[in-house]
Parts: structure tokens; C-alpha cells; sequence
């Protein structure tokens, strides 16, 4: 038998009726000003702040050697990543001529352990993966977002948006219907945020998990009742890069601490 949440069916019998297209223009805001000042204060301290667990983790991948060739990412951006570009690390998700697609952070990351260190590649949302992602998108923490927008990117972004914008699941809802047109309505205890993505890889308290952008996807597909995009699809790839471009001009914060 399948449970629905009473306070989520309650909510959503308002905004049923409202075309997931009928979203309003706003002003970007991360999802810092939504959350309680107890969350923020947390997130703010480098010694409260769970999400840095993830980051010494990744830090510490960083740092080991691949057994096939004996080397490290730190081989070649030093022990501590300061050779990275952090102004590049805030543009990702890019958009590979090569190869013709979405090229995340986090398969960043994995290809070139793979093609420099030997390494075989990570499989997308790997643990180990996101603690990587979490400590190099961490170096860029306070750069702006800067997704491009322009060029094959245009396209992309438009798919995605449909995606956003498209309802899901047997409470029949887009992300639109929260994101965009109930933003700081309170749900289950807490303000509905902008679901921006410049706090991913984020620290969730409720499942007490470092969660990257595309989990978080999967998860809010799930409460609605619907099949989540497969890890690493089409699907999530265009939505994830359609996030982030709603992102551009908002300050990097991962790891963010997030309900």
C-alpha cells in the first residue's frame, strides 16, 4: 500500500490546479535565507558543520595514490588542491565539444583520475566521488556561479527547464509548483527555498548524509511519488545543469547545511 504524507497532500491541493509554466520571475536567492538561524549558524562554523567530514574525506582521496600508476590528484594540483582553478570550478556543469555532452563536476573529477592517475572511473554519485566533489567545489566556496548559457548550452538549458517544469508522480507536481511559486511557504516545519544548487554537495540533517545535487533530484522525485531519473541519465543531467544555471550569480557555499 502506498503511504502520501497528509501535510504534502494537504499543500499540494493548492497548487494543483496552477500550470507548472506560470512561474515568476525572481530574484536568485541561495537557500541560506530560507533555513532556520540555528541551521545557518551550523553551516557557518568550520567546527559544527557536518558537511566538512565530507571534504577532509575528500581531501584524503585526494591525496592517495592510485595503486596502477602510483599517483595522486595532488601530483599535479598540490596536497591541498590550491593549484585548481576555483573561477573554473564555478562554471560546472560545462558542455564538452568532444564528446558532445554534460560534463558534471563529479565526472570531471573521475575522468581525470582516470586518464592521469590510472585510476579506474568512479561511477557517478560514488561515496567516494562525492567527497572528492565536495572538497574541490569546496576550494571555490564565496566564487560566484557562472554556468555558461549562451551557445550549445542554450538548447540544453531549455530541455531542462521543460524537465523542471514537467509534473511528476501521483501528487501530479513540478518543481516549478514549489520552487517557483511557493517559495518561503512553510511545508513539513520548513520554508520552501528556490532549490538553488550553489550549496551542492550539500549536508542533509533529516538523513544525516552529504547529498549531491543529482541525489537531491532523485529524492524530491521520490516524496513525489514518482520513478526517479536513472543516476547519471539524460534526464538528470539536463535538469542538474538547468539548476545550476538558475544558480549563476550566487556564491558557491558547499558544503551547505540543509533540512
Amino acid at each position: 500500500m502506498i503511504r502520501v504524507n497528509k501535510t504534502m497532500l494537504l499543500f499540494c491541493s493548492f497548487i494543483l490546479t496552477i500550470p507548472a509554466t506560470m512561474a515568476l520571475a525572481i530574484e536568485a536567492k541561495s537557500g541560506y535565507e530560507y533555513i532556520e538561524p540555528e541551521t545557518r549558524a551550523t553551516q557557518d562554523d568550520d567546527f559544527t558543520n557536518p558537511g566538512l567530514f565530507a571534504v577532509d574525506r575528500g581531501q584524503r582521496l585526494f591525496n592517495n595514490k592510485q595503486n596502477s600508476a602510483n599517483k595522486a590528484c595532488a601530483d599535479c594540483h598540490s596536497e591541498d588542491g590550491t593549484k585548481l582553478d576555483t573561477k573554473n570550478i564555478a562554471r560546472y556543469p560545462v558542455y564538452s565539444e568532444d564528446s558532445a555532452e554534460i560534463i558534471t563536476l563529479q565526472k570531471k573529477i573521475s575522468r581525470c583520475r582516470n586518464n592521469n592517475a590510472g585510476d579506474k572511473a568512479l561511477p557517478a554519485d560514488h561515496p567516494d566521488l562525492i567527497d572528492l566533489e565536495t572538497f574541490v567545489r569546496n576550494l571555490a566556496i564565496g566564487e560566484v556561479v557562472n554556468v555558461q548559457t549562451d551557445g550549445a548550452m542554450t538548447k540544453l538549458i531549455k530541455q531542462g527547464k521543460a524537465l523542471y517544469n514537467t509534473r511528476y508522480g501521483l501528487i501530479d507536481m513540478s518543481c516549478s509548483h514549489c520552487h517557483d511559486m511557493y517559495v518561503g511557504r512553510m511545508i513539513r516545519g520548513q520554508k520552501i527555498s528556490q532549490g538553488q544548487g550553489n550549496g551542492f554537495p550539500t549536508y542533509r540533517l533529516e538523513p544525516e548524509e552529504i547529498t549531491s545535487l543529482h541525489q537531491r533530484i532523485q529524492q524530491c522525485m521520490t516524496s513525489m511519488r514518482a520513478e526517479p531519473f536513472e543516476t547519471d541519465s539524460n534526464e538528470i543531467k539536463l535538469m542538474g545543469l538547468y539548476i545550476m544555471s538558475r544558480s549563476n550569480g550566487l556564491k558557491i557555499e558547499a558544503p551547505a547545511v540543509r533540512y
